[in-house]
């Protein structure tokens, strides 16, 4: 596979086929009725939203996608994507009525919200256009971030939702805490809590919300009775766990992103060089060492200082100093074959030897969200399929 030029200094490389192969891995834990959301929130946690929208988007279990604001909503809709998204999120009143008249699904969970919404969608129909807005109702079970209560307050707050003119109330939904940990009791009394509340919906308005939904990653692959009408599919979709307490050997995963650079210099020091910024490094002895210009402004955690490494011709070579904006160093005296223009993979696999998110993220002090998500637009992203380049993404027009 041959990228362009312009990508020597970093690219990274997003297998499509992974992101198929992990959703078609999860479905399988899933019952046959239940249907997966494709989390592609923040860019598709770095990943890139739009193309893992179209890969996905003619899968007949994918019910759609869910992102974090509104714009990344409008995103997906400008560049195609027709099936359901729903904003996980509060929406301010500004989106509203592209909101509505694109179909976008809307959180909701306060009652001015419910109001304003209404107004919109009457505005709307002056104009000649008759949509109602459709919205899932956010309920906290334990994350008190979000969300109704499940209670008789919640339960005032669903009827209202039922009762407020122009509005579909499609689905209902919650969200789990602790559901990556290793004793399920917490996630457990969630989903009970959240239960009992559809329950008293059922039995108070005589009503049921068609789309429940309830399990995020962990419990997709631990909590089956989570499941419900939907899941939400989200770092799993990315090949990566929830956290090192999820079991697995339930769901196979294969990592979607590997990030790739090359050597621009090699230098040998003498022992008693400081190594970068502050000389948190010094050579005891005579060193070869490289130079790879990629720094933390690309997203390369500087938490990586004197802890990481990379694969250089399938060896490891350890990061040294510290990691500085646009550049690092690390240490080819046991890779004696490294020369300038070597490219090295600074997460992904290079014969018997492997980088993963999960390690930079635990060495730098972040953990793999953050590692995936920090990833900036310097980095272009090379989108492949049957081991082919489909596609690239860049910004280097912004700079």
């Amino acid at each position: 596979m041959n990228v362009k030029e312009e990508y020597q200094r970093v690219y990274a490389r997003i297998d499509l086929d992974a992101v198929r192969s992990n959703m078609e891995h999860m479905k399988e834990n899933l019952s046959p009725k239940t249907k997966i959301l494709g989390v592609i929130k923040t860019d598709g946690y770095g990943h890139g939203a739009i193309p893992i929208a179209k890969e996905l988007e003619p899968l007949e279990y994918v019910y759609g996608f869910a992102t974090a604001t509104a714009e990344e909503a409008f995103i997906l809709r400008r560049n195609g994507v027709k099936k359901p998204i729903l904003i996980l999120g509060y929406t301010f009143p500004y989106s509203y009525e592209r909101l509505v008249r694109e179909e976008i699904r809307i959180c909701v969970f306060r009652e001015d919200t419910l109001a304003q919404l209404s107004k919109t969608v009457s505005d709307l129909a002056e104009k000649g256009v008759l949509k109602k807005a459709k919205v899932h109702i956010k309920v906290d079970t334990g994350m008190s971030r979000i969300g109704v209560s499940a209670d008789l307050k919640g339960l005032a707050f669903v009827e209202k939702a039922f009762e407020t003119k122009g509005l579909e109330v499609e689905g209902i939904f919650t969200h789990f805490a602790r559901a990556d940990e290793v004793d399920k009791k917490a996630a457990e009394n969630q989903l009970k809590k959240f239960e009992g509340f559809l329950a008293s919906i059922k039995d108070k308005t005589g009503r049921e919300i068609p789309v429940k939904h309830c399990s995020n990653s962990a419990g997709i692959v631990e909590l089956p009775r989570a499941n419900m009408d939907v899941v939400r599919a989200g770092i799993t979709l990315y090949g990566l766990w929830p956290s090192n307490q999820v079991r697995k050997d339930i769901v196979s995963l294969t990592p979607v992103l590997s990030l790739y650079s090359h050597i621009v210099y090699i230098k040998e020091i003498q022992g008693g060089t400081p190594v970068s910024y502050g000389g948190t490094f010094t050579a005891k002895h005579k060193m070869r060492i490289a130079t790879i210009p990629v720094g933390y402004g690309d997203g390369y955690a500087r938490g990586l200082s004197n802890k990481g490494w990379v694969l250089v011709h399938g060896k490891k070579a350890p990061v040294i100093g510290r990691v500085c904006m646009d550049q690092f160093m690390i240490d080819v005296t046991k890779i004696p074959e490294a020369v300038e223009g070597d490219k090295v993979t600074l997460i992904g696999q290079e014969g018997e030897e492997r980088i993963t998110m999960e390690e930079l993220g635990e060495l730098s002090g972040r953990f793999n969200y953050e590692f995936a998500c920090g990833l900036g637009k310097r980095v272009p992203r090379v989108y492949t399929k049957g081991g082919q380049i489909l596609c690239t993404k860049d910004d280097t027009a912004d700079f």
